[in-house]
């Protein structure tokens, strides 16, 4: 296996990475030798090789963790911050490099990285950079005395992030992290693992000590899970499926008791009230389940839209999708609008779940099938006068396919809207500012969006309920996942 690896980025700019994994700021080849195939889903075709990690792997990225816990300990907060805000300048430096390797690795359009998830891990960088220096605590009145409390760090941490949208939720995960004092492992998925070690390579150049940041891959039943089990790993930060989730919390119990976060995906409802801004409803709607094909959590899967204007959306949404086609092909391109999904297996997943929908007996409104033979390609999909029990309703199928429905009342929708066993992301379009107050409270989910699908701001806490999972990425009430509290208690002795 070669040490680095070649990628053919945007306007042909050459990109390389290293190839093995970064434990104490080297690049080092699995002990076991394990390895993982690359392939890029926009042709089926290999990309190369790079390093897995197996448990022994593991084992040396902790030893090399908890040595770097006790040089963290050492910097001040304010130096922390400026760690921080110097790999957001080189993130930015390379922002080109990172998204070429996003979009060959997992098929993210080119365009969509530099606009949307760059500059948000940018900001979370920046953001959280400022609360370096303000992981504060109180001081309590107590009886016959005074306490006070300090938030600390968990200590060796780790992440497990997924691939629809990597760079970004490494960073989510990142950043609140080493703001609060911890040490992290960071397990890239095995389907896109590229950036991650490009972004390794900005850490070192930052100059955060070796350490602090390890970065490995590796299957999720191999390196994923001897991070859930491991004795002196003492938090687990997921994002990805229910069933690892499920898997990370059963390791979690059996072991040390690690502290656990999960954001577990979604079945998102987007609800279109008759008094909104149709067209701008129209807008977001479409966005909702075709951005990254649908291959995001807070994907706004579910329509649905009051009675009184049903046919006049539907047959809107289908003039709107034939009005403005799709370009696929190489996400790297600027003229294109729909890249691939991240690989055969997931093709196939959207593909078995579009044919349930057909057969289901709801109205296909436009797409349908495979795009093209080379590649992983799907088309934009919709079905209308969806059934609540459909399959194509109740489960996340993480694709470009639209469930839209009618409703007549208020109660009814929110009815609706929360008979899920998920609880990440809702979006609701109305005018009425009444039913903007009462709707949002009404709903079983982490986050609501008004007029507009799935707003990401750095100092906004993003995260679900019920099965979604549970913690929160971004904001101050990221914080509160990454820390544990002490309390000092302080008995004042009576004057004799």
């Amino acid at each position: 296996m070669s040490s680095s690896l070649a990628i053919v980025g945007v306007e042909g700019r050459q990109v390389t990475v290293p190839t093995g994994l970064f434990i104490h700021n080297e690049f080092v080849p699995s002990l076991t030798g394990q390895t993982l195939r690359l392939e890029n889903p926009s042709t089926g075709e290999e990309l190369g090789t790079i390093s897995a990690a197996g448990k022994e792997d593991i084992d040396k990225a902790v030893e090399s963790a908890k040595a770097g816990l006790q040089a963290w300990k050492a910097v001040p907060g304010f130096a922390k911050g400026r760690f921080l805000l110097k790999l957001a300048d080189l993130i930015e430096r390379d922002a080109q490099d990172l998204a070429s390797l996003e979009a060959v690795d997992a098929g993210l359009l080119f365009t969509d990285s530099m606009e949307t998830n760059i500059p948000q891990a940018l900001g979370c960088l920046r953001y959280y950079a400022g609360w370096a220096d303000k992981i504060d605590g109180k001081v309590l009145e107590m009886d016959g005395g005074i306490a006070y409390t300090h938030r600390e760090p968990l200590g060796v941490c780790a992440a497990i992030v997924p691939w629809n949208a990597p760079l970004m939720i490494t960073i989510w995960k990142l950043a609140p992290a080493l703001a609060t004092g911890n040490v992290l492992i960071i397990k890239s998925s095995e389907v896109s693992p590229l950036y991650a070690q490009r972004l390794a390579q900005l850490i070192k150049e930052a100059g955060i000590p070796a350490g602090v940041v390890n970065i490995v891959t590796g299957e999720g039943a191999g390196a994923g899970q001897a991070i859930s089990e491991h004795m002196e790993v003492r938090k687990v930060a997921f994002t990805g499926s229910a069933i690892a989730g499920r898997k990370i919390l059963e390791a979690a119990s059996r072991t040390n008791l690690k502290k656990v976060s999960l954001e577990l995906g979604g079945k998102g409802p987007s609800i279109v009230f008759d008094d909104c801004d149709l067209e701008n409803a129209l807008f977001w709607t479409r966005i909702g389940i075709t951005a990254n094909n649908g291959q995001v959590c807070a994907a706004g899967s579910r329509i649905y839209v009051q009675d009184t204007i049903y046919d006049r959306f539907v047959e809107a949404y289908q003039n709107a999708a034939a009005n403005n086609p799709t370009v696929a092909g190489n996400p790297l391109d600027a003229a294109t609008t729909k890249g691939p999904v991240v690989n055969c297996t997931q093709h196939q997943k959207i593909l078995d779940y579009i044919r349930q929908g057909k057969k289901s007996g709801a109205r296909l409104l436009f797409g349908g099938e495979r795009l093209g033979k080379k590649g992983y390609f799907v088309q934009n999909t919709a079905f209308a006068d969806v059934a609540d029990d459909a399959t194509i309703m109740r489960e996340e199928i993480f694709g470009p396919v639209a469930s839209i429905a009618k409703f007549s009342t208020e109660e009814e929708v929110i009815t609706k809207a929360n008979d899920s066993h998920y609880g990440l992301s809702a979006a609701l379009f109305t005018n009425d500012i009444n039913r903007a107050h009462r709707v949002p409270k009404a709903l079983d989910f982490g986050q609501v969006t008004l007029n507009a699908w799935a707003v990401l701001s750095p100092n906004v806490p993003f995260g679900g309920v019920k099965e979604s999972g549970f913690g929160r990425d971004m904001g101050e009430d990221a914080l509160e996942g990454w820390t544990t509290v002490k309390a000092v208690k302080y008995h004042i002795l009576p004057r004799f």
